[in-house]
């Protein structure tokens, strides 16, 4: 009877041991399978200040030009390309591509944002802090100021990039700059509506109200000329009749020369 008890306790202990070794072989056959993508996530973190791109955007971006991402083993998606593709749209300033164990692709992206807008001719571009240049989008406008006229910048529809030459960039980043001086202005920001580049290079300023157009000749020497607007306003304006001067000239050093109408 002993005996038979010790084998009964055998053959369970064997059977155990069995299940125990079955389950262990599932559980790494199923480690060992790899895992394979479910969905993808997309994030535009900037969505707030800008609209330019949207999560269809980015989703319609990698069904046309990485297509079968769906079902595809994680460790075999190209995640390198993936930014490479995303990057590549104009209104994009970087994503991030990455997977999580749960079987999702992730894309996160940032769009650029443009401090000034570009009309030349039929068509217009903005330009970043940087001087990056990219085509105006056809889904979302950036209220931003708006410069027209004679753009001395030799670029054609749908370029994006930087100029090419030093006279270009030097030029670009000069506008940069007077619009960034407006921008944090409390008192030119919204004042100035237009800016127009005359063909000898030339800039004038009009402004929301009066009918004064102000001459600002090239974009140096920005601080001193808005000082002198300024003086135009709390000085010569006030001890006027309203719209009694049609051009004020800021282009003469210590000078405000103004022309009547």
């Amino acid at each position: 009877m002993p005996g038979k008890r010790k084998h009964i306790i055998g053959v369970c202990c064997g059977t155990v041991l069995a299940v125990c070794l079955v389950a262990a072989y599932i559980a790494g056959a199923a480690a060992r399978k790899p895992l394979v993508c479910t969905g993808l996530s997309i994030e535009v973190t900037d969505s707030l200040s800008n609209r330019f791109v949207t999560a269809s955007d980015v989703r319609r971006y990698l069904d046309k030009e990485y297509s079968g991402y769906m079902g595809m083993p994680l460790c075999s998606i190209d995640l390198a390309e993936i930014e490479r593709i995303v990057d590549g749209k104009s209104a994009v300033n970087k994503s991030q591509a990455y997977t999580t164990r749960d079987g999702r692709l992730h894309v996160d992206v940032t769009q650029r944002e443009p401090v000034v807008r570009f009309q030349k001719g039929a068509y217009g571009f903005y330009a970043d802090s940087r001087g990056f240049l990219f085509p105006l989008q056809s889904t979302y406008a950036s209220h931003v100021q708006i410069i027209d006229g004679n753009i001395p910048l030799r670029i054609g529809d749908g370029f994006k990039g930087t100029p090419e030459t030093e006279a270009e960039k030097l030029w670009l980043s000069q506008m940069i700059a007077m619009v960034n001086f407006m921008e944090e202005s409390k008192v030119w920001k919204d004042k100035i509506v237009q800016i127009t580049v005359g063909q000898d290079g030339s800039l004038t300023l009009v402004p929301r109200s009066g009918s004064e157009h102000f001459l600002f000749g090239s974009p140096t020497g920005i601080a001193e000329k808005f000082a002198k607007m300024e003086l135009y306003y709390k000085g010569i304006a006030q001890g006027t009749e309203n719209g009694q001067y049609k051009v004020v000239d800021l282009r003469f050093a210590d000078q405000i020369v103004c022309r009547r109408k």
